[in-house]
């Protein structure tokens, strides 16, 4: 299946404005996957730990938009108590099964040609590789709804990622995969001035937990190509 956007499913506005960017904003993905929980809540938390979450105050981002002026950033220790916008998509299983969860940011332009980012979720009570298939799948169908055209790098990439990951049940557990697109600094308030605590952060701003089922991103395409 080909992603690759080039044709818009209507006709284009063709207003033009003077093309804004919005300051830097750094958030990158990651993927924890914890299969040992006594139920539900246990195995949450410890993914959210996995994933360095564990000592932040969450809040969900909901919607397709990233605040302007996203920009794929380097993984961070987060002090205690922090308040952390979190794209954050969950899947869960108990004594059987498999499930995956994803998520995916694009860089885009606007008809006006400004620049602006999107994101996308996905849970799926399957393989990985079935999650990111339509993850892919979701992200063009909300570039195409809102007229947006994917930007590309020097050597003509599509400046899309994605992060995607896997976990098999384990008899008597309950089990979590979680997948999250972390904005550390997009909220001006919360207790960024507290104790930091030193995890091993061993994942790319680009991809899944490396070691990992998933490996980098998955399939390790940096396209909407398979």
């Amino acid at each position: 299946m080909d992603f690759n956007i080039g044709t818009p499913s209507g006709p284009r506005n063709q207003r033009k404005s003077t093309p804004q960017r919005g300051g830097s904003l750094a958030g990158w993905l990651m993927t924890a996957v914890a299969p040992f929980g006594e139920n539900a809540e246990h195995a949450m938390d410890q993914g959210l730990v996995e994933l360095g979450l564990g000592d932040a105050r969450l809040i969900r981002g909901e919607g397709a938009m990233l605040p302007m002026g996203f920009e794929p950033g380097t993984p961070q220790d987060l002090p205690m108590g922090t308040l952390v916008e979190c794209h954050l998509s969950k899947a869960t299983v108990f004594s059987s099964g498999i499930a995956s969860a994803g998520v995916a940011w694009a860089l885009c332009t606007t008809p006006e040609g400004d620049e602006c980012a999107i994101v996308s979720t996905m849970s799926h009570p399957g393989s990985m590789e079935e999650c990111e298939t339509e993850l892919r799948r979701n992200l063009q169908r909300k570039l195409g709804s809102r007229d947006l055209e994917l930007r590309k790098d020097d050597r003509g990439k599509a400046m899309f990622e994605c992060a995607v990951d896997e976990i098999e049940a384990q008899e008597g557990f309950h089990g979590v995969v979680l997948a999250a697109l972390i904005l550390p600094n997009s909220l001006n308030i919360g207790g960024s001035s507290g104790p930091t605590r030193s995890r091993n952060l061993g994942v790319s701003s680009i991809g899944g937990s490396l070691g990992g089922p998933s490996g980098l991103s998955g399939s390790g395409k940096s396209d909407f190509g398979f």
